[in-house]
């Protein structure tokens, strides 16, 4: 069926304005749309808006999903413009301006803003997937947080060490910030928040890998960054191995070569791929799947499909992609709507670069903004407080704040919680 809107609030004489995925740039795409004479509809597969630069910290039991994640209709319940539904798109026909989903509903617009996002890439080797987790969605971090948390609690009623070590491994594949904050946390919640929850195990003996394929990790820092992010993961107790290529991964651990690794926690943290959708559009994709984008992120010969976030690819002043960072989707959201709302001679987009940060661990980050460089503790708080500024809504604001806090004072990590029976088939001894 073709979906329509309720026509009760809203003139049909509007142009409608589709908008696929809730992320930073839909959203705020969205938003700078609220006082226009233009009809919005907001299609994501979720409900909800995900804080993704913080979705590690569920992942490592630090944050609760409700913390980071609000829902769509509720943050634009004020927008009488627009409107959400769930949907999956699954292909669109530019020629025909309508978008189509998995149930076989077909939506028309005047507009399309295709911000989807991307998933993880395994780099031809889909079948790791199912072994080495990747980090994108809720169901994701709950994933890796169970995983980590049923290792500690099986490892405690195996008898001995060779039994327990490869569930006390743990093995990040990727220097990138998720990869870094990731490894950091890891280190904190073995050396220091499960210190004293078991009598038979020293979780504090556990080993934290960090896999990186370049010379050093947080590649697109300033390499003295990278450098001191290196020495704080060591100091933390982090192994980190650099210019070193993960050749397979199994059940029981990974390869570099011929060299092996028990694991049985191995985090997927490498590479990023963007949405098949887009192959649909039948235009040029790069490597990474992204679309190349027209000056004003448009598709070749359709100026009324943009493409923007992870979706696009779009080339800085220095020739190189920007960097697929929430900042990046904001900016690119919100010129978008800049445009929808004046229609008239377009101007291209010019990227902003406000510098980037990563944190390491408590106290511990690395920043730069032009040429000023962060770190250590005056890093961390800065880090803090602009993803607590980027959270949306105050409950989560304030929320994050606290459990920050608290986390500071005591080193605990209040979202510990396992909900799936743990397999007993791994205790059951050899014949």
């Amino acid at each position: 069926m073709i979906y329509m809107l309720n026509e009760g609030f809203i003139s049909m004489n509007y142009d409608r304005v589709v908008i696929v995925g809730g992320g930073f740039g839909g959203l705020n795409c969205a938003q700078k749309l609220r006082r226009t004479r233009l009809e919005i509809l907001m299609v994501d597969k979720s409900n909800h808006h995900l804080f993704q630069p913080l979705l590690y910290q569920v992942a490592t039991a630090a944050l609760s999903p409700a913390d980071i994640a609000t829902p769509l209709r509720e943050v634009l319940q004020d927008q009488k413009n627009a409107s959400v539904i769930m949907g999956n798109v699954v292909s669109i026909d530019k020629e025909k301006n309508e978008i189509h989903l998995m149930n076989g509903d077909i939506i028309k617009f005047d507009y399309l803003v295709l911000a989807v996002g991307a998933r993880h890439s395994y780099f031809g080797n889909d079948k790791w997937e199912a072994l080495a987790p990747g980090l994108k969605t809720i169901a994701d971090a709950i994933n890796i947080r169970e995983r980590v948390l049923i290792s500690f609690e099986t490892a405690e009623r195996l008898d001995s060490y060779e039994e327990a070590k490869s569930f006390l491994n743990f093995v990040v594949i990727g220097g990138g910030p998720t990869g870094v904050e990731m490894a950091g946390s890891i280190a904190e919640i073995a050396h220091k928040t499960m210190f004293k929850n078991f009598r038979r195990i020293r979780p504090e003996k556990s080993k934290i890998f960090l896999i990186e394929g370049a010379p050093r990790v947080l590649p697109p820092f300033p390499e003295k960054l990278s450098h001191r992010a290196k020495r704080d993961l060591e100091k933390m107790g982090v192994k980190v191995l650099l210019d070193k290529i993960v050749t397979n991964v199994t059940d029981e651990g990974i390869y570099i070569k011929e060299e092996f690794i028990p694991a049985k926690n191995i985090i997927w943290a490498a590479g990023n791929q963007a949405s098949p959708i887009l192959k649909t559009l039948d235009t040029e994709l790069d490597r990474a799947g992204r679309v190349m984008v027209e000056p004003d992120l448009t598709v070749k010969g359709h100026p009324n499909i943009f493409v923007i976030g992870d979706a696009a690819c779009v080339l800085g002043k220095d020739g190189k992609p920007l960097p697929a960072i929430a900042p990046t989707a904001i900016q690119q959201g919100r010129y978008v709507a800049s445009l929808l709302r004046k229609k008239g001679k377009r101007k291209p987009f010019k990227y902003f670069d406000k510098g980037s940060m990563a944190t390491i661990g408590t106290a511990r980050a690395v920043g730069y903004m032009g040429k000023l460089r962060i770190t250590g503790f005056i890093a961390w708080v800065g880090w803090a407080l602009l993803h607590v500024a980027y959270l949306v809504g105050f409950r989560n604001r304030f929320s994050v704040s606290l459990q920050w806090f608290f986390h500071y004072l005591t080193g605990i990590r209040g979202a510990r919680l396992i909900t799936r029976v743990i397999d007993d088939d791994i205790l059951k001894k050899k014949d």
